[in-house]
């Protein structure tokens, strides 16, 4: 279901950052920094590059059964030549993907897609197992969500396994109001993703290398 054209109306009074701010296919440098973990080691987090198809295809293969199974709802071992391609191949406003480094390589990607003609996106991310339980799944959705407000997306939604306690206390502690449901085993999410004072005192204790 579409956004009413009302609220989309509104926003643009209010001063929001619209869509049509953003060149499609323009790498979006502002988005680059360096991030905190819990343990207090310094990682790079940016926009994902078509040039990372090597890296990401080996960040996958070095995930667990577990991790893929939670991430696809299936076993999947290897991503395809097009996966690849569609997966570091992204506009930077309606798909976005953002990827942690630890060195040379990949230890986090985070990503969200826009339904066609809404303000609603499905976000999803997965963490290499070494790096979990160090915020960066938290880190990951903070910022992918300043990043679609400003690109005109309001809404954030997601799937996951019931058993998937890790992503969905990522979901519960970033400052959003979530609603969810369950059925045949699996959380659906849903919340708005405009700022707020929790989400934002969030960033600002990972900010500090807080969480």
């Amino acid at each position: 279901m579409s956004e009413s054209p009302e609220f989309s109306e509104r926003q643009d009074r209010h001063g929001e950052p619209s869509r049509g701010e953003f060149v499609p296919w323009q790498y979006p440098s502002e988005l680059e920094g360096e991030m905190i973990t819990r343990d207090g080691v310094t990682l790079r987090l940016r926009p994902i590059r078509p040039d990372d198809a090597e890296k990401l295809d080996a960040f996958h293969s070095r995930l667990s059964w577990d991790s893929i199974y939670r991430r696809y709802f299936l076993m999947h071992p290897s991503l395809s030549s097009a996966e690849v391609t569609h997966l570091t191949q992204v506009d930077y406003i309606d798909r976005l993907a953002l990827v942690i480094e630890d060195g040379d390589q990949l230890v986090a990607v985070g990503r969200y897609d826009r339904y066609p003609s809404t303000t609603r996106a499905e976000v999803a991310f997965v963490v290499a197992d070494d790096h979990q339980r160090l915020g960066l799944g938290l880190q990951l959705l903070e910022h992918l969500a300043e990043a679609a407000w400003a690109r005109g997306i309001t809404i954030f939604s997601a799937e996951t396994m019931a058993s998937n306690r890790e992503m969905m206390s990522v979901f519960r502690h970033a400052g959003f109001p979530v609603a969810s449901t369950f059925s045949d085993g699996e959380i659906s999410v849903r919340f708005p993703i405009e700022p707020t004072d929790a989400s934002r005192a969030r960033r600002e204790e990972y900010r500090v290398g807080r969480i």
